[in-house]
């Protein structure tokens, strides 16, 4: 079953009267359960398409599902609500908040969920362990490496249980040993937890772990390829 659909999506942006078109057309879906990248060089409307299929931006035409909900048929309330419960986010520069710590990183999803401050530490804390970084909850992302502020941020993309975690770059600013404990680390939460996974990459090491590739060029879905099992 597809838990997001693109359909016939297509996004203009228009610069000092210039149009650029990002996309045109584009049709994808996503099944419950993928482990996906959306491949292709830089401009190929990778990230245009993720964020779209994120609700954090709207096509220009075309719709965009998720769960079957047309997002343009949602009120900004209610898109606001759906990325709260249904989405989480890992973003290439962490997009850590640095005067909170790892756990605090963590649990303000839940807080703004409603989610009881005992509940909160528990679930934190839990998911601390699962990316392995107990016992670093207390530390600002500051005081952590690169590698670590990407797993808490992963953490935090699943604190909200969602049924789905865009990432965008995840890697791209990791070491090869740690981009690659990271992957492995995602593909786990992925079988263990049956959250849909799709990222946005050029990285090798995201793409050879990918059950399926899909690649962008000029807008457009480019072809399609099954990858090995992550």
């Amino acid at each position: 079953m597809a838990i997001l659909e693109a359909i016939g999506v297509g996004k203009v942006y228009e610069t000092r009267g210039v149009e650029t078109v990002a996309l045109d057309a584009v049709d994808l879906a996503v099944e419950e359960g993928e482990f996906a990248a959306l491949a292709g060089p830089s401009g190929s409307g990778k990230t245009t398409l993720l964020n779209l299929l994120g609700a954090l931006d709207a096509p220009s035409s075309g719709e965009v599902r998720l769960d079957g909900e047309k997002l343009a048929d949602l009120s900004p309330a209610a898109l606001s609500e759906l990325r709260l419960r249904k989405l989480g986010f890992v973003f290439q520069a962490y997009n850590l908040i640095p005067v909170f710590s790892a756990a605090e990183n963590i649990e303000f999803v839940m807080e703004l969920q409603g989610v009881s401050a005992a509940e909160r530490r528990k679930r934190a804390e839990a998911l601390l362990a699962e990316v392995e970084l107990e016992g670093l909850g207390e530390k600002r992302p500051l005081e952590m490496s690169g590698g670590q502020q990407q797993r808490v941020a992963v953490a935090r993309a699943l604190a909200s249980r969602p049924r789905v975690i865009l990432a965008d770059e995840p890697t791209a600013n990791l070491d090869s040993k740690t981009a690659i404990r990271l992957l492995e680390l995602m593909a786990e939460l992925n079988r263990n937890h049956g959250v849909t996974f799709l990222f946005s990459s050029h990285d090798p090491l995201v793409l050879e772990r990918a059950r399926r590739r899909i690649w962008l060029r000029d807008g457009g879905i480019d072809r399609i390829e099954e990858g090995a099992v992550a």
